[in-house]
This record gives structure tokens, C-alpha cells and sequence, in this order.
């Protein structure tokens, strides 16, 4: 076992690579001289695989992992934490945004009995947008699950190895690694740390799949959407019933006569919508069940520049 991996998914960020490394030797190498850098490419157009068998032909400390089609950044993260052999994990993205001079903060903070300690960006570096879009999300999620979330805390942090192991144990196809570090538990800290800009290139996180990040983690980690819309049905039928009532007093008490079709014709679409939509709940939920029970693994691994476990050849 070495005394710290650092797990990087890799997507559109080929420039940052080389530089990438450089740093991260720098300064893990204060911590210790028996490292693990672990590259996992996740399938990018951008000729990233040949450059990082490149730098692993180079350096022995840097272990390539190239999957065979795009998984997304949490399914790639996966597949590196499941070939981390190190003591101590750091997870961080491949762009520069996360400052590879920070790993020394964190894993110091670890040294005062913390098994996860994650940064804090306090000073965001990405757009506008992003940083709304990302606010948005974990308001939403928060109300959704109850957890009390900072939509300033990312990926980037370093985990012990009980942590990782209870992580790798989730299984489930709905992958998102910073809400599995929260599930699991254990001592946790969160340190201010510096954002850098992204030098090069932009993010691969659209609006679309943003969007889709936010239903599925929802869906995963809640079943409050169930409930909400079980209230609704209730609330509905009972202002029906109510209203109904009111009507028949109206036309046997007071002589006024029902409505005519205006108010018939709201009725049924706002019916008919509200059921519509609560069918579209349970079917995400439904489908979130089938993807489940299908049992394909997690991701496929193409090649690597190291010999796989056994498990994963």
C-alpha cells in the first residue's frame, strides 16, 4: 500500500495535464516520497489517453486508466478510487481549478483525527452562470433531502482509506461521490482553499446535464417527490370535494345555479396535468429501479498503463 493516491477523472483538459503532474509532484512530495498519481480518462476527444501513457512511460508514480467510452466524471472517479491503493485518497479535478498546493493544508488538518477533510472555495473562479446554476441545484437538493449542503464544496478533498472503502461498497447507478462522502460519514472538516480560473478550455457541465444531475441526485438520495405528490393528490380531492359541496348548498339554499363549462374545463386540465405529473414521478423512479436491477457494472476499463486487480480485467 502507498501512503497517498490522488485520483484525477480526466475530460477536455489534454493542456493541463503535463502541468497538472508537475505540481502535484511538487507537492505531494511533502508529504511523502510513496505516491500514486491516478489518471482516469474518461473517453475524451481530446487525445488525452496517449499523453497520459506518455507521462506514465516517464514517471512510475502515474498510473493510467482509459475507459471505454464516456461514463461521466463520477463513473471515472469511481474507477480510480477502485484502483487506489493509498492510505490516504485525494480526489480533484483535472483542470487546475483545484490547486494541487493545497493537498499538503489537508492532509495536515487530517493529522488533528479527521477521516475526510474537504476544501472550502471561497472565492469561486468559474462564471456567473455556473455558480448560480450550482447555488440553485443545492437549495433544491437541500430542501429534497433535508442535508444541509455548501454549494462551495466540490470534489476536492482527501479521504482515508476506511472512508474510500465504505464509498467503493455503494454500488448503485446513480454515481455522485461528494453526496456518497457525506452518506458514509465519519470525522469531517472543510478547510478554505484557493480556486484557481480554469487556464484553458470550458467546463463539459451544459445547462442539459446539469439539469440532469439535479433529477437523478434527487431521485437517488429522496423520496420526497413521492410524497409531495401523494400530497397534492390529497389536497386536490379534498378542495373537489369542498367545492362540491359548496356548490349544492349554493343551489338548494340560495337558488344560484352551477357555473357554466369555463370553470369544468379548468378543472380537468389542472387535473389532468397534476396527474400527469405525478405518473412522470414514479416513472423516474421506476426507471431509476430498472437501471438498478439490471446489474451492469458501474463502467468498463479499456486498457491501463499498470496491471489491473483481478476484479477489474
Amino acid at each position: 500500500m502507498v501512503d497517498l493516491s490522488v485520483v484525477i477523472p480526466v475530460f477536455q483538459s489534454r493542456e493541463s495535464l503535463k502541468e497538472l503532474c508537475l505540481r502535484l509532484n511538487a507537492a505531494v512530495s511533502q508529504i511523502s516520497s510513496n505516491y500514486e498519481i491516478v489518471l482516469v480518462n474518461d473517453a475524451s476527444p481530446d487525445q488525452s489517453w496517449p499523453l497520459i501513457q506518455e507521462i506514465a512511460a516517464t514517471d512510475d508514480r502515474v498510473r493510467g486508466i482509459n475507459l471505454s467510452r464516456n461514463f461521466g466524471q463520477h463513473f471515472a472517479i469511481t474507477a480510480g478510487l477502485d484502483q487506489a491503493r493509498g492510505a490516504w485518497v485525494v480526489v480533484m479535478d483535472c483542470d487546475l481549478q483545484d490547486s494541487p498546493e493545497e493537498i499538503p493544508r489537508l492532509y495536515q488538518k487530517t493529522k488533528e483525527g479527521y477521516d475526510v477533510v474537504v476544501g472550502r472555495r471561497a472565492n469561486r473562479q468559474d462564471a456567473f452562470f455556473k455558480k448560480l446554476s450550482s447555488n440553485i441545484f443545492y437549495r433544491v437538493f437541500t430542501y429534497f433531502t433535508g442535508s444541509n449542503i455548501d454549494n462551495r464544496i466540490s470534489n476536492f478533498g482527501i479521504y482515508n482509506r476506511k472512508v474510500i472503502r465504505s464509498i467503493n461498497s455503494l454500488k448503485e447507478q446513480n454515481r455522485s461521490f461528494g453526496l456518497f462522502a457525506l452518506w458514509v460519514g465519519f470525522r469531517r472538516a472543510e478547510i478554505d482553499v484557493m480556486h484557481a480560473s480554469r487556464p484553458s478550455g470550458k467546463s463539459s457541465y451544459t445547462l442539459k446535464r446539469r439539469v440532469k444531475l439535479a433529477v437523478d441526485s434527487i431521485v437517488a438520495h429522496s423520496s420526497k417527490l413521492l410524497r409531495i405528490s401523494v400530497k397534492l393528490g390529497l389536497l386536490l380531492s379534498l378542495s373537489s370535494l369542498f367545492y362540491a359541496l359548496w356548490l349544492i348548498i349554493r343551489y338548494f339554499f340560495f337558488g344560484i345555479p352551477t357555473a357554466g363549462w369555463t370553470s369544468l374545463i379548468v378543472s380537468i386540465y389542472f387535473t389532468s396535468g397534476l396527474i400527469m405529473g405525478s405518473v412522470g414521478v414514479m416513472g423516474l423512479y421506476i426507471g431509476k429501479i430498472f437501471d438498478e436491477v439490471k446489474g451492469r457494472p458501474l463502467y468498463i476499463i479499456d486498457s491501463a498503463t499498470f496491471e489491473l486487480e483481478p476484479n477489474h480485467d
